[in-house]
């Protein structure tokens, strides 16, 4: 399958093809050129609010060369959280007026299902939960390793705790990250 990449030097530009495709687009590559390259572009921020405000969300990130990466914009899927941060930047484009159709469509279904107010925070404001550091100090070994990840070993922890809409299934991810770290095991 071939992957559309193209290269925006302006939010407007992107968003202008957002307007023209959002509706019928699976996904879009974006070239997002480096600081120091020297040609304009926009940024993986501009991707992601320009993104939420025609009902998208950025993906993964992939290298290209020495002075450009890739990033995937993609529909939001029906049930995706959101995080607080998109919460906010949706918010603000609804305050500018800039928010579309499309993307309203979104932040009124996460509100309809719960997910806007339970939006997880990223991992500069994440926060472990109590229960699970609790259950930490029960496992010796899985204490220890937890005590030496870093964020971007502890935030899938977060995510994952966090995001589960049932207790049954938040019980069922503390067990399997808990076996995890007393094996040892990084999540990344």
């Amino acid at each position: 399958m071939s992957r559309t990449i193209l290269a925006f030097d302006t939010p407007a530009r992107l968003a202008d093809w957002l307007a023209a495709h959002h509706a019928s687009a699976r996904e879009l590559w974006v070239r997002i050129y480096k600081a120091g390259s020297g040609t304009p572009s926009v940024t993986w921020s501009d991707c992601v609010v320009e993104a939420i405000a025609f009902g998208w969300i950025d993906g993964q990130k992939q290298s290209l060369d020495a002075v450009s990466y890739l990033q995937r914009l993609t529909p939001r899927k029906p049930g995706s959280n959101w995080s607080k941060k998109n919460c906010e930047h949706a918010t603000r484009l609804i305050g500018e007026g800039r928010m579309t159709p499309a993307g309203l469509a979104q932040v009124d279904a996460a509100k309809a299902a719960g997910r806007w107010d339970n939006a997880y925070a990223g991992s500069a404001g994440m926060s472990i939960p109590e229960d699970f550091l609790e259950a930490l100090e029960a496992r010796p070994a899985a204490k220890a390793f937890f005590q030496n990840l870093d964020r971007k070993n502890l935030f899938p922890i977060y995510y994952r705790l966090q995001t589960a809409k049932r207790p049954e299934t938040r019980a069922k991810r503390m067990a399997e990250i808990l076996a995890k770290l007393d094996r040892g095991e990084r999540f990344h």
